[in-house]
């Protein structure tokens, strides 16, 4: 038997109770991605879906609640100056780092606190 990855459906993070409205704001509004629609199955747990360029973020509550400080996706974008602009101009905070051979990379955090990392290839 054999297999082979085919790509990266999605990558979930957590968010508090009642947090939904916070992570509309951050990713519809800030990075604007998509809203999608949950499974009716799924809407009833809470959270919300956002898709955009290729990739999907799944934000699931958990009620106790601790953001993913180290723990991050790390997700490729064509031109990592405008979205570090449009994060600070937003108000968000990016935080450089050079250590990723082959990379242009900064971090970044939801407005829950979970990581982003954001990356282009040099």
């Amino acid at each position: 038997m054999t297999f082979t990855f085919q790509r990266l459906h999605h990558v979930q993070l957590a968010i508090p109770p009642g947090g939904e409205d916070v992570a509309r704001q951050f990713y519809g509004g800030v990075l604007q991605m998509v809203e999608l629609d949950k499974p009716s199955v799924l809407a009833a747990r809470g959270g919300c879906w956002f898709s955009g360029g290729g990739w999907e973020i799944h934000l699931g509550v958990e009620a106790e609640f601790v953001p993913a400080r180290k723990a991050h996706p790390g997700v490729l974008v064509d031109d990592l100056d405008a979205l570090a602009e449009r994060l600070q101009t937003s108000g968000r905070t990016v935080q450089w780092d050079p250590n990723f051979p082959g990379h242009r990379r900064f971090y970044s955090a939801d407005d829950h606190g979970n990581r982003l990392e954001f990356l282009q290839p040099l």
